[in-house]
This record gives structure tokens, sequence and C-alpha cells, in this order.
């Protein structure tokens, strides 16, 4: 007596024919159920490139301006009035070993304008400092157009602009040279500053002389800040020392800052920011990993006669639990592969815009791929094991 066949066994290959004929019937349904994945895989890769890009901009950007730079700024006293910073800070701040370079600004009590006619209210929130010749170089700013103060220069009725305070005053680069209404009396643009990173405050300023600010607007010299370049493997000894050097009567009255601890503070606040958008991310993902699974819910339906011929054909409950189970992972797959795609082409796209350097981690092609492996996986069960469950009789007569 021969003993019976054995069923088939579907091959790897014969899995993915299947699954792909299966899907080519229903290229519009298919596209849109793809979508939903592709736009959650692509927003939760883009969100990360564009984060983790940022964060190299960052970097670069304190690799090149040094996380070496200190401010010391006057507080308030016991009393709460405004301290003051003795004028012989910046000698004993510079004697310091592990200083590299000190430098100050003043604040004066001045408002500069574009011209004399523009009334007092208006000042477009500029400040004005005299400012020691080596600060652009302490703080390591640059020059967009003209020159920044030298001796000569410090003496006369000369004015270097910051990036904002250029901008609302309206004096382009091609002004420079021009002259502003500055404590009642003109001034000439000898410069206009790049953005300072570090040191956000100057680009809303107007900068002069110390000689100018004694000599044009009969204000004496008032520090209001310094600044201090520490060797690098030094950085929080200086700080330690800092307060008590420049005002060592009264050294609680000094506070001391590290302006490269803002820009760690904003990357932060952006990492959190990047946790809630990979959150709708993933609540797109789920999305379209549902439409997914309503897709080939609707496959097992409309395709009834098609379950119940193959399995009056031979087909096994386990070739049909595969064929479906296939066609979801690999509709999943286009979506993901599409999303993949798209994620890294907006990162490469914003990051360049911005003048960003594009790094986009390699773990996220993995995690992608992972993610969407797994919402196949869960959306395609359930209609799998449906199908299987068809009895060829059940399935042909409903079809």
């Amino acid at each position: 007596m021969s003993s019976p066949l054995a069923p088939a066994r579907l091959l790897p290959i014969d899995v993915l024919r299947l699954a792909a004929y299966g899907l080519k019937a229903r290229p519009l349904r298919v596209v849109l159920s793809a979508l939903g994945i592709a736009i959650g895989i692509a927003a939760m890769i883009a969100v990360v490139g564009i984060s983790t890009s940022s964060r190299a901009q960052l970097n670069q950007m304190l690799s090149d301006l040094g996380t070496n730079l200190l401010s010391a700024d006057p507080g308030t006293s016991m009393f709460g009035e405004a301290s003051k910073m003795p004028p012989e800070s910046v000698a004993m701040v510079g004697r310091i070993a592990q200083v590299e370079a000190v430098s100050a600004v003043g604040l004066l009590e001045a408002k500069v304008y574009r011209n004399d006619h523009i009334p007092p209210s208006q000042s477009g929130g500029i400040a004005v400092y005299a400012a020691d010749l080596d600060v652009l170089e302490t703080v390591r700013g640059k020059i967009a157009a003209g020159a920044w103060l030298n001796a000569a220069t410090a003496a006369y009725p000369a004015v270097v602009l910051g990036a904002r305070a250029a901008s609302r005053l309206g004096v382009d680069r091609a002004l420079v040279g021009q002259a502003v209404w500055l404590g009642g009396r003109w001034f000439t643009v000898a410069g206009i500053l790049e953005p300072v990173s570090l040191v956000p405050s100057l680009d809303l300023a107007a900068m002069i002389g110390w000689p100018a600010s004694e000599r044009y607007l009969h204000i004496k010299n008032v520090i209001t800040t310094l600044y201090v370049r520490a060797a690098p493997s030094a950085v929080d000894a200086v700080r330690n020392l800092l307060a008590r050097t420049a005002n060592p009567e009264h050294p609680e009255e000094v506070d001391v800052s590290r302006p490269s601890d803002a820009l760690a503070a904003e990357a932060a606040a952006d990492v959190a920011f990047t946790g809630l958008l990979l959150g709708l991310g993933a609540v797109a993902l789920l999305v379209g990993g549902i439409g997914v699974a309503n897709t080939m819910v609707i496959s097992v339906l409309e395709r009834r006669a098609e379950i119940g011929l193959r399995r009056s054909q031979g087909a096994t409950r386990g070739h049909i639990r595969v064929q479906f189970f296939g066609e979801a992972l690999l509709l999943a797959l286009l979506g993901g592969g599409v999303g993949i795609l798209l994620g890294w082409l907006a990162t490469l796209v914003y990051a360049s815009l911005q003048g960003w350097p594009v790094d986009i981690p390699l773990w996220t092609v993995g995690g992608g791929m992972g993610a969407t492996l797994l919402i196949g996986s869960i959306a395609g069960l359930y209609p799998a094991l449906r199908a299987a469950r068809l009895a060829p009789t059940e399935a042909l007569t409903s079809g």
C-alpha cells in the first residue's frame, strides 16, 4: 500500500512571487497602504537625521570657537543695588597663569539711531558699549565688512555695529563709512560684525573705543563684562578663581558664566523636541500599520474564491497562511524602503540648505527596517490566520 503524498513545500522565492502577485492585482490600494508606513518611517529618520546633523554643526562650531571662554558680569549687592567691576579687574585677571586672554566691554548710557530725526523712544533696543581693542579676538568674532577698531579709530567717533544692530539701523555692508547718530553726535560706521555665536549680546550692539567714550560722550569707563579665555585644560580652575580675582572685596557680586553652556542647553532642548517629533512619527507608523492590516483583511474577504480554489488544488492551511503573511510583509517593506529613502533625502536637503554637515546614523536604517518588519508582521498576522481557517467548500461557495 502506497503512502500518501506529502504536501509540497513553498520555497522563499515561491512565497515572494505569490506575495508580489497578490499586491500587483491591487496597485492603488497597495500604494495608499504603503504610503502610511512610508510617511512614518520617513518622519522618524528625518527627525533623527536633522537632529544629529544639527548637533554635528554645534560640535563643529564649538570646536572652532572653543569652550574655554568665560564671562564675568557685575551682579547685585546684598541690598539689591547694581554692583560695579573694579577698573583694575582686567589687569588682575590677566595675571592668572592659566588665562590666555582677557578683555572688557562697558555698557554706556547712550543710544544710537540711523539719523538725528528718529524719535528717542525708537532705539531698536540697541546697546552701546565701550570695548577693548582685543575683545573681538577674545570672543573669536569676525568682521563682515569694514574693519574693527584700532588704536587710532578708538580715540575718534568711529563705531562698529553688530550684525543685528546694523540690520535694525538699515546699515548694510555697502554703507560702511556712513554716519549714525550716537549719544547726540555723529559717529562713522567703521565696520559690521558677523554674528558672534558665543556672545549673542554683541550682535545687537554698537561698539566704540574707551577713549572715544570719555572724549565725546563724557562717560567714565565702567566695566560691565569681562571676557576671559582660559587654557582648555584649566577652565574649571579659572572659573573658580575668576570672581575672587576680578573683585576681591566682593566676589559674591560677580556672576561668572560659560557662554558655550548656553549652546549646550540649546542642544539639550533640541533633544527633548526630537523626542516629541519621534513620538509623532511613531503615531504615523502605527496608522500606517493599521492601513496595512485593513488592506489585508479586505483582501482576504475579496479573494475567498481564490483561497478556495487553491485549497481544492492541494494548498494547505500553512500555504495560505504564509502567502498572506508574506503579502503583508512585502507591503510593509515597500513602504519602509520608500520611507527610508525619503527620510535620507529630506535630511540631506535640509542640512545642505542650512549649511550643516550631513550626519545620518546608520542605525536608523536598521531601526527603520526593524520597525517596518514588526509592523508588517503584526498587521499581517490576523488576516493570514483568517485566510488559513477558510474551508475549501466555504470559500468556493461564498466567492
